[in-house]
């Protein structure tokens, strides 16, 4: 995921990342694994090399965070969980950022023990009890936010199961039947040429079957921050939010980083590029 941010930022890079599913599992390492590599804006010579996995990790809850600031009613009371792994924790640290009214949270995987694990370790951490329900039916059902972060290729969500008012972050791949996306009252995406090009979320399947051109998508995230467009214009709105991941962000996120490890000096000088062999 290559970027280039302006503004306060000036930070040129790339994260790369891959994702082995089997990990947790087998291995009992993260699903997803990321590296990043920032340049000189100027020279583009590599100024940093670093881990990008806890990184994306958090980009990516802080994304459904800003998302939920803008689209979530502001007196959601419940989250519903579907998948117990990194990125879940992350997405709940984000949303109990943004939710001050949260009472009851919800969490499900097809794993019981890594459901389990999950609650105790999340309840610890940010001080609220986390109820283990045994399908997505009871994760998504009374749920004011609900989160789909998984790797299934079948669908997950059926529309029967959301109730008005209620906002669906969607970051995993084919989550929902496809209804859920036709009958929401807003469609919003942090971005569609990505999603498109991604082709594994539900959204970006259907685009490839010609069920959905997109003319339907109300706006993407940058147009509710920067007031270009309205979020949560009532209570009764069903509000489907898919995020792909800007690379932008990876790239912002990564810069901050890398000057605050300046000042601080903290991390390691590599001499890879200080004595060139050629000019």
């Amino acid at each position: 995921m290559p970027a280039y941010i302006g503004g306060d930022f000036k930070a040129v890079g790339i994260k790369w990342i891959a994702s082995s599913p089997k990990n947790p599992q087998v291995y009992g390492l993260p699903r997803a694994n990321g590296l990043t590599v920032l340049n000189d804006p100027d020279t583009l010579i590599p100024i940093s090399v670093m881990d990008g996995t806890l990184l994306s990790a958090m980009r990516t809850g802080a994304n459904s965070g800003v998302a939920a600031k803008y689209l979530a009613k502001k007196d959601s009371k419940t989250i519903g969980l579907i998948g117990a792994g990194v990125q879940n924790r992350t997405q709940l640290l984000a949303l109990l950022e943004v939710m001050e009214n949260i009472q009851t949270i919800k969490v499900c995987d097809l794993d019981a023990e890594r459901a389990n694990k999950f609650a105790k370790e999340m309840s610890e951490m940010t001080g609220h009890l986390i109820q283990v329900v045994p399908n997505a039916e009871e994760a998504v059902r009374g749920s004011d936010i609900f989160v789909t972060a998984t790797v299934t290729k079948k669908p997950i969500v059926k529309r029967e199961w959301i109730e008005k008012g209620s906002l669906y972050l969607h970051v995993g791949s084919h989550e929902c039947e496809f209804d859920v996306i036709e009958e929401a009252d807003k469609v919003v995406v942090d971005d569609w040429e990505e999603l498109k090009h991604r082709g594994v979320e539900t959204i970006s399947i259907m685009y490839a079957q010609g069920i959905y051109d997109g003319s339907k998508i109300h706006a993407n995230l940058g147009e509710l921050v920067s007031g270009k467009k309205a979020g949560r214009e009532n209570d009764n709105e069903i509000i489907y939010f898919n995020s792909v991941g800007l690379g932008i962000q990876d790239v912002a996120l990564s810069s901050i980083i890398y000057k605050n490890a300046l000042e601080k000096g903290i991390g390691t000088k590599l001499s890879l590029c200080d004595v060139p062999a050629f000019v």
